[in-house]
């Protein structure tokens, strides 16, 4: 499924610092029942299931059209032929870019998810509507073959970034509010999660203004610290310090919640997220996401006042970048962990001497779903491995209270390819049913990414930031290959 990448993203940086308030003293003064819209217990939490089924049925005729009637997509041509032959031939892996297969899909499947999930489902609940939709896209909307990497990026993906934009509106969004005010809060709620921005305006709580519970994130029990960056990067040809390219970015980030809270325990109600966004036109609009959400965790007992806890998390990660301008021609990486999730543990020291903290985060996922850029495979729109393995990460934080902190990010995937195509006779195949996950063998992958802040001011900081890629790919019918390159970035934060 081949779809235009060119939405999203930019969104994130709308309206955060209108979202991301205080309670003013009049608020405070008045009951937090009187506040929140989850305390609306007559509204608020009714569910609509079958609307959630006609929405998520929607999405996908509404895409569909567009594709076969407006673009007049090939795909797109589907007949009763093309459903028959679905069903006889079955799931294959795909041929499609990686941005579609790795980024897009799952952006598809948050709609699917965030058709339930603002229709008052609940986060489990909402689950199946993205398999759901994924899996009918598959069988009745394309003409090509059904993918099996889509079905499980769009799933599972899809949950991941489908309750991550459901609660990034949840911040913007104040029923209380009237006027140009709060129309950018509505649009801001539109952009990142247009499903709920679309059934507020079906229900009119879109422009209902409200006395009471008229918010929809309450900051004393989920805090939420924000940042928003702009800077210039440099990426390096080959690993050469002198013969690259500078490209200027944005970055926004956010941590969301307290791992360390034992009362905000729902999926979600703690997880990391990072993404950044070049601003030039050679390398991709969205070079890189980092996102992991905690599904379940417990606090474990310690000493001397240090917090720890315990969890199982669900992992998102993609990296993504293009040949650098009158370069090697080498691309520097390409690596995605799309469906993902294992055990994670999470501690903190309390600050020595008021001066310094340490945080140490330290995850294990299996992975389901990976991709990594390849030297050989090269067929249709793909030059790069699928398969499944497993990562390692570990982040330590130092956090010098008032001046700054300094953050080391060490990431590492192992993705096996297991299904490939060179035993077979390419002559008399259609390559839209090739079904390979690439060329056989595994990649090693390792992402190492130093991060110094320093503080000039409340709210103002300036980022220097590294990023060290190192890939060793071990083919079984090709020589082997082990590729290092680098980037580097300066830039200013404002942080929340």
């Amino acid at each position: 499924m081949r779809k235009n990448i060119t939405t999203i993203i930019i969104g994130l940086a709308v309206l955060f610092s209108a979202g991301l308030r205080p309670i003013s003293a009049h608020e405070s003064s008045i009951s937090a029942d009187s506040l929140y819209a989850y305390n609306d217990t007559a509204n608020f939490h009714k569910k609509y299931p079958w609307r959630a089924a006609a929405e998520a049925l929607g999405i996908n005729l509404g895409v569909f059209s567009f594709d076969r009637f407006v673009m007049n997509e090939d795909f797109a041509q589907v007949n009763i032929h093309t459903l028959k032959r679905n069903f006889q031939k079955g799931f294959v892996w795909d041929n499609d870019p990686f941005p579609t297969n790795l980024f897009a899909h799952p952006y598809h499947g948050s709609l699917y998810f965030n058709s339930a999930r603002s229709s008052g489902l609940s986060f489990w609940q909402s689950a199946p509507y993205a398999f759901a939709g994924s899996l009918t896209w598959e069988l009745f909307c394309e003409s090509e073959p059904p993918a099996i990497n889509d079905l499980m990026a769009t799933t599972m993906a899809g949950i991941a970034l489908g309750e991550v934009t459901h609660r990034l509106s949840a911040l913007v969004l104040d029923d209380s509010k009237t006027g140009f005010a709060r129309f950018l809060r509505e649009a801001g709620g539109l952009v990142l999660c247009p499903i709920q921005g679309l059934n507020r305006m079906i229900s009119g709580d879109m422009w209902r203004v409200k006395p009471i519970h008229y918010l929809y994130h309450d900051y004393d029990r989920i805090p939420v610290k924000f940042n928003v960056g702009l800077g210039n990067r440099y990426l390096a040809d080959d690993n050469h310090l002198f013969k690259g390219e500078y490209a200027p970015y944005l970055n926004v980030g956010m941590v969301y919640g307290d791992i360390f809270n034992t009362e905000e325990t729902l999926p979600y109600d703690y997880f990391t997220f990072s993404a950044r966004l070049g601003l030039t036109g050679n390398q991709p609009l969205l070079s890189r996401i980092n996102l992991i959400g905690r599904l379940w965790s417990m606090p474990l007992t310690t000493a001397d006042r240090m917090n720890m806890a315990f969890g199982f998390f669900q992992h998102y990660n993609f990296f993504n970048s293009e040949e650098v301008i009158d370069g090697s021609g080498r691309v520097p990486y390409k690596i995605a962990e799309v469906a993902s999730a294992g055990p994670g543990l999470i501690y903190n020291f309390p600050a020595y001497n008021n001066w310094v903290g340490l945080e140490q985060r330290l995850f294990v996922s299996g992975i389901l779903l990976g991709g990594s850029y390849t030297d050989y495979y090269n067929f249709i729109d793909r030059k790069y491995n699928m398969g499944s393995g497993y990562s390692i990460k570990n982040t330590t934080i130092i956090n010098f209270l008032n001046h700054g902190s300094f953050a080391l990010n060490v990431h590492y995937y192992q993705i096996f390819t297991w299904k490939g195509y060179e035993n077979k006779d390419l002559t008399d195949i259609d390559l839209l049913y090739l079904n390979a996950q690439g060329d056989k063998g595994n990649a090693a992958l390792t992402v190492i990414n130093p991060v110094l802040e320093l503080n000039l001011g409340r709210h103002l900081r300036l980022n220097l930031e590294a990023g060290y890629y190192i890939r060793n790919t071990h083919y079984f019918y090709h020589p082997d290959v082990l590729y290092r390159t680098f980037e580097t970035s300066l830039g200013l934060s404002w942080s929340i």
